[in-house]
């Protein structure tokens, strides 16, 4: 079950992977590794306009998305401004290399450490989780955030600690958090998204969400 509260420009797109191996025994191939610089041709490229909707999205909660606070995929855009983005596993590199270029923040999560019901809303006021392996916070407080039954675990900012992929991941949840703003942007980042995880050999499974608050 996956639920979408209303929201008047969130374009989302999600979709569950698995994968023929656990992530640790994998390697990421040479088409993905390229995507984690700047430098490569992607079928999709960032631009000021993408991120100025991408922006617009998540101030529509009351968040503010600056300094450390700024969108995962302007995360990556600097952080790839020097040299490519360090690979993790193939499901955080396939995250990571379409972020970087489409522009669109992807939150990617251990479907297998989170539990249902999925619900997407915004985050109310004084929530928090850690977002590293060190204990480091983030207030939640208007952003929007995807919620497992435990509570917040992913947004467009950082995923939280406790549902991150790991060595024996086989399975992943991906939500690209797209905006009516940039008509026919996130269906086109899915696509490639989808494209580079299947040729690893990954199966990838679409997921409808129901819009409307999930019910108790």
């Amino acid at each position: 079950m996956f639920f979408v509260d209303p929201h008047p420009v969130l374009e989302l797109r999600v979709f569950v992977t698995s994968f023929p191996q656990p992530l640790g025994e994998m390697n990421s191939n040479a088409e993905l590794q390229q995507f984690l610089s700047t430098a490569a041709v992607a079928p999709l490229q960032t631009s000021d306009g993408v991120r100025a909707g991408v922006r617009d999205l998540l101030r529509d909660g009351g968040f503010k998305p600056t300094g450390r606070s700024k969108p995962a995929s302007e995360y990556l855009l600097k952080a790839a401004s020097d040299r490519p983005l360090n690979s993790i596993n193939v499901a955080v590199d396939a995250c990571n290399a379409v972020s970087l270029h489409s522009g669109l923040p992807i939150s990617v999560i251990d479907r297998d450490r989170a539990h249902e019901p999925f619900r997407v809303a915004i985050a109310p006021d004084k929530s928090e989780y850690v977002f590293n392996p060190s204990g480091q916070s983030i207030r939640l407080d208007g952003l929007l955030c995807l919620f497992d039954a435990k509570g917040p675990c992913g947004n467009a900012v950082k995923d939280a600690q406790r549902t991150k992929t790991n060595a024996e991941t086989r399975r992943t949840l991906s939500v690209i958090w797209g905006t009516g703003a940039l008509s026919g942007r996130a269906t086109a980042t899915e696509e490639w998204y989808h494209a580079l995880l299947q040729s690893h050999g990954a199966t990838v499974r679409p997921v409808q969400p129901t819009w409307g608050t999930v019910q108790e």
